[in-house]
């Protein structure tokens, strides 16, 4: 196709390409959503299984905390080297590999026999899932134009909150199971790890690396797809012709505040993720079952309000004031957390969860429209492994505070504190550089509009 248009075939041209992306939609936003859903129960499941290990293989508070957040280390370490090596040999291969490998170190967890194997699972289950979220961000750079990025991304975000909402009952279900000489706790997780073997099958059956490999995409249509990302992507390098060095980012305030706010919304994240079924457990005699189910009332909670605070603030704007009420609801939920018995203190973590899960999606609009689309997927690895460090911080610090003083009331003042300055430095977050003009086609997860 020739890439110089001309203005009476436009039309035409746009029919086709809203037929093209209707398709690239339908074929791998709902794989997708399901790859999300797994990966995300996959790490966080043992949360559910806390006071099993402490039982069965004598894991206390700190070992179980500090195994818990090593996940976050392989996965901070390899996130940018992975997103590296899905550009070099594509996504369908890569992306395969990614599901294959975390799909059998989750199921080497169910035979764990110590704190030393618990703590190398952990960690390697991290490295086996580095690269996965930006993999699939990179993936829709090279498939969708930017002014679609913004819906598939939100999508795409949503199989977080589904896993959270399902993640309780399922595997609390699955804790039931006896049989072979395992625990329920075995069982959870080979199932859940299994599914991410099979799954992964079906990946790599399903995907296309580039649109020019869709057999199930026109000529046509490939044509105009291509052509249209092409000519975003050269307007891009237009209107910034050196493509900034990793040294140049690194010096760039910006990028380095998006990481620490960033790191502050995952480490209230992952503190209740790890920690909620403990809380639960102490309202009372209740059943693995009736804890999976009581979990998932938060998340549920949090999907409404996200998608509250989202419509809020693409009708008022002022993103950045978004984020930061989000955080101070968080802030409030966590600090009201440590004042009553534990049925307060669900009820408070509730409220909490409203505004942690809310902050996680308002605040990627404000890094993405902030920077050049050529380093952005690796910038987003960078912000996204940065970030996931929270989720080291908060389940080591937890287990060790619960562990010395039979509390974990310090560590919420503290993410309270935390969610507080959060607050505070994102009005110092900018949506654009200063000597750049707008970019088109930014590549923006929870808006469809300039920023």
């Amino acid at each position: 196709m020739n890439n110089t248009l001309d203005p009476s075939g436009i039309p035409e041209r746009d029919s086709l390409l809203a037929v093209a992306v209707a398709k690239v939609k339908r074929h791998v936003l709902p794989l997708f959503v399901i790859m999300f859903i797994v990966n995300y129960i996959d790490r966080v499941n043992i949360g559910f299984v806390r006071t099993h290990l402490e039982h069965d293989l004598g894991i206390g508070a700190a070992a179980y905390g500090f195994g818990a957040g090593l996940f976050f280390i392989g996965y901070a370490l390899f996130e940018v080297p992975s997103n590296m090596f899905l550009q070099k040999v594509g996504a369908r291969l890569w992306l395969t590999r990614i599901m294959f490998t975390w799909g059998l170190v989750a199921t080497a967890m169910a035979f764990v026999q110590n704190e030393t194997h618990f703590y190398i699972l952990r960690f390697l289950l991290g490295v086996a899932e580095a690269g996965f979220f930006p993999g699939v961000i990179y993936y829709f750079t090279r498939w969708l134009p930017g002014v679609e990025r913004g819906k598939a991304i939100a999508i795409f975000l949503s199989g977080s909150a589904v896993a959270s909402l399902i993640s309780g009952p399922l595997s609390g279900a699955l804790l039931q199971i006896e049989g072979f000489g395992w625990h329920g706790w075995q069982w959870m997780f080979i199932i859940e790890g299994l599914a991410s073997v099979v799954l992964c099958g079906f990946t790599w059956f399903w995907l296309d690396s580039t649109p020019r490999d869709a057999k199930w995409l026109s000529a046509a249509e490939q044509d105009v797809l291509v052509q249209v990302i092409e000519d975003e992507q050269r307007a891009r390098e237009a209107a910034m012709p050196v493509k900034p060095s990793i040294w140049t980012l690194l010096k760039d305030r910006q990028i380095v505040l998006f990481c620490l706010l960033y790191f502050c919304i995952q480490l209230t994240i992952y503190a209740a993720t790890f920690w909620l079924p403990s809380i639960i457990k102490k309202m009372g005699d209740l059943s693995d079952l009736q804890v999976g189910f009581f979990n998932s009332i938060p998340w549920l909670i949090s999907i409404i309000a996200m998608y509250a605070f989202a419509a809020a603030s693409g009708k008022w704007k002022h993103q950045q004031a978004w984020v930061a009420t989000a955080l101070l609801v968080a802030a409030a939920g966590m600090f009201m957390s440590t004042t009553g018995g534990p049925v307060f203190a669900f009820v408070a973590v509730c409220f909490a969860a409203i505004g942690f899960k809310s902050a996680s999606s308002l605040f990627w609009p404000i890094p993405q429209a902030y920077l050049d689309a050529r380093i952005a997927a690796g910038v987003i690895a960078l912000i996204n492994s940065t970030g996931n460090l929270g989720g080291f911080v908060a389940p080591a610090t937890f287990g060790l505070l619960e562990e010395r003083t039979g509390s974990i009331q310090g560590g919420l003042y503290g993410l309270a504190a935390t969610s507080v300055l959060a607050a505070i430095l994102v009005f110092y977050a900018r949506t654009r550089p200063k000597t750049s003009h707008a970019l088109p086609g930014i590549v923006s997860p929870a808006l469809n509009k300039p920023h």
